[in-house]
């Protein structure tokens, strides 16, 4: 499926060859390392709106967690946590491990990361550009 987004999706993943895995799925993780999550995001929803089978959901649900980190980073800590709830939801039918990521290990990020935002009232963000968070699967 082309979308209008298509052009600059193959920019960011023309570099990303993998005899397994597809370019934008790698290309989420090159992204979202690099702290470009709107982009993670873009990538890999074009793969996700591709795939019927048993990968749609854990897709949806990487989508969901670069999404989260786009509203940290713009200060919407409250719909950050939705996000990260609704990650947590898609992504642990697939623990402990899918397509080289530790998924168990993911998960427990993401609920330090829930507890962070509703302890301190939705004031303080796990986000720290500083010290961003990184996912590192076994590709």
């Amino acid at each position: 499926m082309s979308t209008h987004k298509s052009p600059r999706i193959a920019g960011l993943i023309r570099h990303l060859k993998h005899d397994r895995y597809d370019p934008h799925y790698l290309g989420y993780f090159d992204c979202f390392n690099r702290q470009l999550h709107y982009e993670a995001h873009d990538v890999l929803e074009e793969l996700w709106l591709e795939t019927k089978g048993p990968l749609h959901n854990y897709y949806k649900g990487l989508i969901q967690l670069a999404g989260a980190f786009v509203h940290l980073k713009n200060g919407k800590l409250d719909p950050a946590a939705r996000l990260f709830r609704l990650c947590r939801t898609y992504l642990e039918p697939y623990g402990p491990e899918t397509e080289g990521l530790d998924v168990r290990e993911l998960l427990d990020r993401v609920d330090g990361w829930i507890d962070m935002l509703e302890s301190s009232g939705y004031t303080c963000t796990p986000y720290d550009p500083t010290h961003p968070p990184t996912l590192d699967p076994e590709i």
